[in-house]
């Protein structure tokens, strides 16, 4: 198994960036509704739920930059046989998850009140006591942070986050099981074969 990709299939790097960014979208999803859900504001576990969200988004946000820099160093697989819709849908809902995957760890970031506390180990300071934003919101924009989080936290938590994430994810595995199933081609294994 090569670790870059090549033409008949993804190398494993791509396939171990792939694979654990969407694991780890699960299990930021899997922490912010246990939060929301099953724990009381204010509590140590929601405290420990929340901390947990934060540390999957922050790790997501740079996998995710480390994917696009190897995905622009690395050839792509060559596609399979299909229509021009076919493989313009399929390079239309690539750059969606790609918008998905940068917007959501960068505006939960930008719209969070509180330090990170990486999975417990050290602490990643709030946007608020950054530079950036004394420079950049407060300075130059003249925001305050709360005026300046509502429209962050609209775009992480409402446009991003509770549907058009999960819609994208949806068509992302829903096209492949298509591919796998129907079409009966090699893009599925392209990604899974280890």
């Amino acid at each position: 198994m090569s670790l870059k990709n090549t033409a008949a299939q993804y190398g494993t790097i791509a396939k171990w960036l792939h694979w654990s960014v969407a694991g780890l979208f699960l299990a930021a999803y899997t922490a912010v509704y246990y939060r929301q859900w099953f724990t009381d504001q204010g509590t140590d576990v929601n405290w420990t739920a929340l901390q947990l969200h934060l540390s999957f988004g922050v790790t997501i946000g740079v996998l995710v930059l480390l994917r696009v820099i190897w995905r622009l160093m690395n050839r792509q697989p060559d596609p399979v046989a299909g229509t021009r819709l076919e493989h313009l849908a399929a390079h239309l809902g690539h750059y969606a998850l790609y918008a998905v995957m940068i917007v959501l760890p960068i505006t939960g970031y930008l719209g969070t009140g509180v330090a990170t506390e990486w999975f417990f180990l050290f602490d990643i300071p709030k946007f608020e006591e950054m530079w950036l934003f004394e420079w950049l919101v407060a300075g130059q924009l003249g925001l305050d942070f709360v005026t300046f989080e509502k429209p962050m936290d609209f775009i992480h938590k409402e446009i991003f986050g509770k549907w058009l994430a999960w819609l994208l994810i949806v068509g992302h595995a829903g096209a492949a099981l298509y591919h796998h199933y129907v079409k009966k081609d090699d893009t599925l294994r392209k990604m899974t074969k280890f």
